[in-house]
């Protein structure tokens, strides 16, 4: 028996559906930007220069995630009280993460040493930090806009301006300054894409009218998101604290190599944030409502919306990894291991991100502990398996299992991804249960559908290994998203689900 799903929540499942193909649309145009990238980095300058400029940017970027103070996704419940115009409201919260962000710039401008752990920067490179405050202004914009369910504004600021402007730029400076480029081509990719969120953001709240600042409402409006910014900061941090701990032990041309396997693996992350935009408003209004089953409904549709996508894209891109790491250069071949980790990783958070997308406003603390328990698990697996390899060239082993010095830094790098994969495997368990008995319905996004597309897709990757490594790319990715695609489509999607690929507005919900 089919049954229609009230009025509100077709409403609700359909505007989760059209920002989620919305920002596939973006994703697709960031993959195409990217690549690029990723190959004039490692063809030009090297994987020593790029492990520099990533390890700095991962503590710019911390930074900035901190300095939203959780609005990212607070601003939304803020907003659906009403209590005062919207303009102001936004206009509070961009004050604020202004403020923060600025204290953490001028902190890491006086002390630049944890963005350069292997030395050797430059005056640019220590102007990084100036970028904490556009990436502030600019996430608090996109959240914003996010609320009136604009999600085009981000495609176009995060999937357009940002990428295409980092790899354009670092190709052009190269040839003018190869020792900063990749410094000043990311410092002109975070403030165009900035620039870019500002623009629809005063077209859809206009300037804020008879607006004092509240230093009152400001003071207990940190203090109410302090949960929402630490899970933030601690969610963004269990995928960069890897990298991080691994330019404390590894070289700076192992950093590099690490940095593009989790650029490239990081590519189906992206698909989560296609519906954490829309996922809040819906949530926060449903909550307003006590309507816990509809939240319970949502969460699975958009869990499996989201792990069909992150497992066919994590066996498109995992099978011909060797293939895709070398592309960006021979040297980056070493990254083989790592990559096939880091999306296997991907796969395994799935249940953990869509779980929080509504502990963060159900369970905030609680959400912020297991979270806090997750980084540390994962911080003690990482430095664990590190130091283990380290180890191995003092043992006595056999040739065949021995491990010498110069492919160390390789391993490394593997078994940091894999100490991520059993971390995020880990949390995902553990919120899944917690949200579960919070909404007192069952939240999974596990269908049986995902084994049987997976199987004949594996089978063609298998294949396609057999080809040259240009065939291989060109001939078995396609061949394998085609296979996955159509088998998701005929085995898994219900009428439910195929509301993603549609612009209906009324679904039926089973």
């Amino acid at each position: 028996m089919t049954i229609i799903a009230p009025a509100n929540e077709q409403t609700d499942i359909a505007a989760l559906a059209r920002g989620g193909r919305t920002n596939v649309f973006g994703f697709l145009l960031r993959l195409a930007a990217r690549l690029p990238f990723l190959f004039i980095a490692g063809r030009l300058y090297g994987a020593a220069a790029l492990g520099r400029f990533a390890a700095a940017i991962i503590v710019v970027e911390f930074a900035a995630q901190f300095a939203t103070l959780g609005l990212k996704r607070g601003l939304a419940q803020e907003l659906s009280r009403r209590t005062r115009p919207s303009a102001n409201i936004v206009a509070d919260a961009l004050l604020l993460s202004v403020s923060g962000a600025g204290v953490l710039a001028f902190v890491l401008w006086l002390f630049p040493e944890p963005m350069f752990p292997h030395g050797g920067s430059t005056l640019l490179e220590h102007l990084l930090p100036i970028t904490i405050l556009p990436m502030a202004i600019g996430d608090i914009a996109l959240a914003a806009l996010a609320y009136r369910f604009d999600v085009g504004a981000t495609v176009r600021a995060r999937a357009v301006v940002e990428p295409w402007t980092l790899s354009i730029a670092a190709g052009a400076l190269y040839y003018v300054n190869s020792t900063d480029g990749l410094a000043i081509a990311y410092m002109l990719s975070i403030f165009g894409a900035t620039a870019t969120a500002l623009v629809p953001l005063v077209k859809s709240y206009g300037l804020p009218k008879q607006w004092r600042p509240d230093v009152l409402g400001l003071g207990r409006l940190t203090l109410a998101n302090l949960p929402l910014a630490g899970a933030d900061a601690v969610e963004w941090g269990t995928r960069k604290l890897d990298i991080a701990i691994l330019a404390q032990f590894a070289p700076a041309e192992a950093v590099g190599v690490y940095y593009v396997a989790q650029q490239i693996a990081s590519l189906p992350q992206k698909l989560k944030s296609s519906f954490e935009p829309i996922l809040g408003p819906v949530i926060t209004r449903n909550l307003a409502e006590n309507n816990l089953p509809a939240i319970a409904r949502q969460l699975c549709q958009v869990g499996f919306w989201i792990t069909a996508a992150q497992a066919g894209i994590a066996l498109a891109l995992g099978i011909p990894a060797k293939a895709v790491m070398g592309l960006v250069g021979p040297h980056f071949v070493g990254g083989t291991g790592a990559a096939a980790f880091l999306l296997l990783a991907e796969v395994m958070a799935a249940p953990a991100v869509v779980s929080e997308a509504a502990l963060i406003y159900i369970a905030p603390v609680r959400n912020l502990i297991i979270s806090l328990g997750t980084i540390v698990v994962q911080a003690g697996l990482t430095v664990a398996f590190i130091l283990f390899l380290r180890s191995l060239p003092d043992w006595d082993l056999p040739p065949w299992m021995a491990v010498d010095a110069a492919h160390l830094p390789f391993y490394q790098a593997a078994a940091v991804a894999a100490a991520l994969a059993l971390t995020l495997a880990l949390a995902s368990a553990v919120k899944s249960r917690l949200v579960r008995y919070l909404l007192g319905g069952k939240v999974s996004n596990w269908r049986w559908a995902l084994v049987a597309a997976a199987l004949p897709t594996a089978a063609i990757g298998w294949a396609a290994h057999w080809l040259p490594e240009w065939l291989e790319l060109l001939a078995g990715i396609p061949a394998m998203l085609a296979c996955y695609m159509a088998m998701i489509w005929k085995l898994g999607f219900g009428p439910e689900d195929r509301v993603l690929f549609r612009k209906a507005e009324a679904v039926v919900a089973g």
